[in-house]
Parts: structure tokens; sequence; C-alpha cells
């Protein structure tokens, strides 16, 4: 094991959002929970917020039990616990996290007050379900017609954190040009998607701009997907919590960079790639030209 400033942060905040939410949703107070798990009231708080390192393993079994809990999940939230004490300089997660409960990406996603985001193909947020089941059934080619649904139902799920009427997350999209010629499903997919990319860009809390083929490599590096992931701040000025930097592994555990060297240094490519995209008017006129070519 080793000491607070060592351990990760991402696997506590997964626990601690977990159990906070699931507290909440049995109807309990902190206060009523704590007393009930023999925890003091602040205690129970630390392990909420994600600022206890050393999670005692007896406590949040304890936690569960109170709150109802079945086996399978318990036996998650526990591995979960155990991974918060793991010393790592970046974390990566596979199947553990892989359960549309336990998801750790759309957790601090759906957490996250801003997202920076730079693809070489349209994100989920902002897919077609058209589109959606034409990449994940390629993904996923042994799974069931029905499986398939129950994926591209929940990627348009995760989308209501744009388009809700009460404080949608903030999105800005750096879309590589090649998004809008490599052809996912059919033609006619693709035109829908690119009209919907064009229209949802609209929407005052997301910023859509095309990273051009002719702005070269950014900072020397071939640096491929990623999503900075903002948390804001709270009333008294402070961050809510730390951002951080995620790579989604494309089959492999995907990759989360905590370090506030590593988000600043991927902070300043998203600047150098901003600075040579093409402005957001100019990007509706290419996605609706491309969307017009698919049509035609």
């Amino acid at each position: 094991m080793t000491s607070e400033d060592d351990a990760s942060t991402l696997p506590r905040r997964q626990l601690g959002r977990f159990l906070r939410e699931t507290r909440e949703g049995q109807g309990l107070s902190l206060d009523q929970a704590a007393k009930l798990a023999e925890l003091s009231k602040s205690g129970l708080h630390r392990i909420e917020t994600a600022q206890v390192a050393k999670v005692k393993i007896r406590e949040i079994r304890a936690l569960c039990e109170i709150y109802g809990v079945s086996a399978d999940e318990t036996s998650r939230v526990l591995k979960l616990a155990e991974q918060a004490q793991v010393k790592s300089w970046h974390t990566a997660f596979d199947g553990l996290y892989s359960d549309s409960t336990f998801n750790m990406f759309v957790g601090l996603e759906a957490s996250a007050r801003q997202l920076i985001s730079y693809h070489e193909i349209v994100p989920g947020l902002l897919q077609t379900a058209d589109y959606a089941r034409a990449l994940i059934s390629a993904f996923y080619r042994d799974s069931s017609p029905e499986d398939i649904d129950r994926r591209v139902e929940l990627r348009l799920k995760r989308q209501a954190i744009i388009t809700r009427k009460s404080d949608p997350v903030k999105l800005e999209l750096l879309l590589h040009e090649s998004a809008l010629h490599r052809v996912l499903g059919s033609p006619r997919i693709m035109a829908a998607q690119l009209r919907h990319l064009a229209e949802i860009s609209k929407l005052p809390n997301v910023s859509l701009r095309i990273h051009p083929f002719t702005s070269g490599c950014m900072l020397g590096l071939l640096h491929g997907p990623l999503v900075i992931l903002d948390f804001g701040i709270n009333a008294k000025g402070e961050q809510v919590e730390p951002p951080l930097v995620y790579f989604e592994g494309a089959g492999k555990p995907d990759l989360y960079l905590e370090s506030a060297d590593d988000v600043r240094r991927y902070a300043e490519l998203a600047t150098a790639i901003r600075s040579t995209c093409v402005d957001e008017t100019r990007s509706r006129d290419l996605l609706r030209q491309a969307a017009r070519s698919y049509a035609a």
C-alpha cells in the first residue's frame, strides 16, 4: 500500500460517487447512514468525496449492507476500494469498470462541468443512433442484436448531459477533418450524422471546430483522441475535483492521467490544436458541405 499522496484518486472518486448516489437513492441522509454504519458524519463525508486514501474494507462492506447493494455489486465495490490504494503515475482500467453501473469514464463524464475533446471520429456524446450502431456493431461483432441495441441506448442516454435544459455540460469538440470523410455505416448514415453535428453545434454550451488536414502535426505529436475533463469550482472558489485527461483504450485498458503536469501538457496541446482549427461558422459549412456530398 502507499501513502495518500501516491494513491490514485480515480477509484476513490468512483467509489465515493457510487456510495453517495446509492445512499441518496435509499432516502438516507448523511447523518442517518453514518449512524447505521457506526461512522462519524465527517468520516462518511470524506469517503463520499474521495478524501480518504486508505479506505477500510469493513466500512465499505457495512455501507453496502445498509444500502441493500447486491452481492455482485458489493464484490465490485470492494475491488474498487482495494484499487483506491494502488500507486500509479497513471491509471489504466479494464473489464472491472466496463459494467454500465461502474463505467469509470461515464461516471466522470457525468460529473464534469466542461469537456475539451479531440477526436478523429464523432464522439459518443454527439452520435446519432445509426452512427452509434454502426460503430458498436463493428466493435462487438459477436454480440446479439439485443446487446447492440442496449449499448446504443446507453450511449444515447449519456447525451442528456449535453442537451438537458438545466446546467448542461459545456463541450468543446475539436474534430479532425478525417471524421467527415471516414464512412461509417453508409453514406445515408454519414449525411444524417454530419447534419446532426451542424445543428447541435448551435447550442450555446457546444463549440465544434474542424481541425483540417492542412494543420499538420501539433507539437510534433501523433497524439490521437483525448478528452480533458474539468469539474468546476464550488462556492468557495475551490476545485470540486482535480481535472484529468482521458484516453479511450479501444480494446485495451482505458488510460487516465491525473498529475497537474500531465493535465497542463495536454491543455497546451489542445490550445495548439484549437489555434489551427477553422472557426465555428466555417466548421458548420464544412459539415453541411460533406453531408450534401453523401446525399448526392
